[in-house]
């Protein structure tokens, strides 16, 4: 009896052994995504939208998957945390009017659509941007440059369109997007070329007949360098002083996992001081290292050849970047639920990294960490802490 027993014992501990050293044959990707990332044990529940509704709105870009739920992990999480939707790319001009007075509505249509059957905002993106724009829109039939009436004509009658069409679904526009250079000068665009320095002020003109119930935002990106905002700020006040409506400046936050807090933080104080509303626009924060720390922002034209160097995470990220992206985001919801009496909305540029912007560009191929939630649709473990500041803020408050 006792030779049983122990050859019994001996049986069960090798089976033990068995499933305890073998490795897993999970993919090393998603092993190391699931240790690095730091998903939470249990799903999050509460919502980020929901926690900070008492100090601005969360909104977030979504793209055509999403609203029409082919991505339906992404879709859920739009559902459940954030309460007003961008579309990333099926309101700029390229999308609508690819070709002259042939308007597409097929993403456009199918993001209201999804917004109205689950009660989310929506912010339009974008009237008038030198990128995304098709070369018809400034040339003739010979690929010479229009006259300035003949673009003039074109701006109003897309943003007529395209705001009429969605008078009643859309709570604020993007105007105009990133005219400035650096220094806050005006970027020589084919608009500027052709129109002239009043072409944003013929943006907002339009804007303002054409959609009188929704705010109107100048966009860009940088916006944390002085130079840069103080140039946004006397672009707002000249159209001001004519009498043109602006409601806003977004502050795009393409930034790292290092962000610019106290140049920001001088910014926002600056826009605050101006007498503007102020959108957090495009939030997204890299853990990977620009190729050209000259170039940092968000010129879209940017494409550097794929280089090892600059993929260090393609299996995954490591301890210390995912550390440092939680400080990242903690630190500047911070900063956002200070200034929150200023701040109307704080918006992602993306609903999950597997889906990402910062997987292109600038550099095709990376492996990029940038969002609150991960390739499995999964919220970082940082998104609980995200919530519980809103929420102990609000027990202040």
């Amino acid at each position: 009896m006792r030779k049983f027993t122990f050859l019994s014992l001996m049986m069960v501990l090798a089976v033990v052994c068995i499933f305890a050293c073998t490795p897993s044959t999970s993919s090393s990707t998603d092993a190391r995504e699931n240790k690095s990332t730091k998903q939470s044990k249990e799903p999050v529940t509460r919502a980020l939208a929901a926690a900070y509704s008492p100090f601005f709105s969360f909104g977030v870009a979504v793209n055509r998957n999403h609203v029409t739920q082919e991505d339906n992990p992404g879709a859920n999480i739009v559902q459940q945390h954030f309460s007003v939707l961008t579309a990333e790319n099926d309101m700029k001009w390229e999308s609508i009017q690819p070709s002259e007075k042939r308007f597409t509505f097929k993403g456009s249509d199918a993001l209201v659509s999804f917004a109205e059957k689950y009660d989310k905002e929506l912010i339009g993106h974008v009237f008038v941007w030198h990128q995304q724009t098709p070369d018809w829109v400034f040339e003739d039939e010979e690929g010479n440059f229009v006259s300035r009436e003949v673009l003039l004509q074109r701006m109003r009658d897309h943003i007529f369109t395209l705001a009429g069409r969605y008078e009643n679904a859309i709570k604020g526009w993007d105007v105009v997007n990133e005219a400035l250079n650096e220094d806050g000068s005006l970027r020589k665009s084919k608009w500027q070329q052709i129109i002239g320095d009043d072409f944003i002020e013929k943006a907002f003109e339009y804007a303002a007949e054409a959609a009188p119930n929704a705010a109107l935002y100048y966009n860009d990106y940088n916006l944390f360098k002085a130079e840069k905002m103080d140039g946004a700020i006397a672009l707002a006040k000249r159209l001001k002083g004519k009498g043109i409506r602006i409601d806003g400046i977004g502050i795009q936050a393409h930034y790292s996992n290092e962000p610019p807090l106290e140049e920001l933080e001088q910014s926002i104080q600056k826009v605050i001081n101006a007498g503007f509303k102020i959108m957090i626009t495009e939030l997204d924060l890299t853990v990977l290292k620009f190729p050209d720390e000259d170039k940092v922002g968000a010129d879209i034209t940017l494409d550097f050849a794929f280089q090892e160097e600059y993929d260090p995470y393609k299996n995954g990220i490591s301890e210390a970047s995912h550390q440092k992206l939680a400080t990242a985001y903690i630190d500047l919801f911070r900063l956002f639920l200070k200034y929150h009496e200023h701040i109307d909305r704080v918006t992602l540029w993306g609903v999950s990294d597997k889906d990402t912007w910062r997987n292109y560009w600038p550099m095709k191929g990376r492996t990029d960490y940038p969002l609150l939630f991960d390739r499995k649709h999964q919220a970082k473990d940082f998104v609980d802490d995200l919530i519980a500041l809103a929420e102990s803020a609000n027990k202040i408050n």
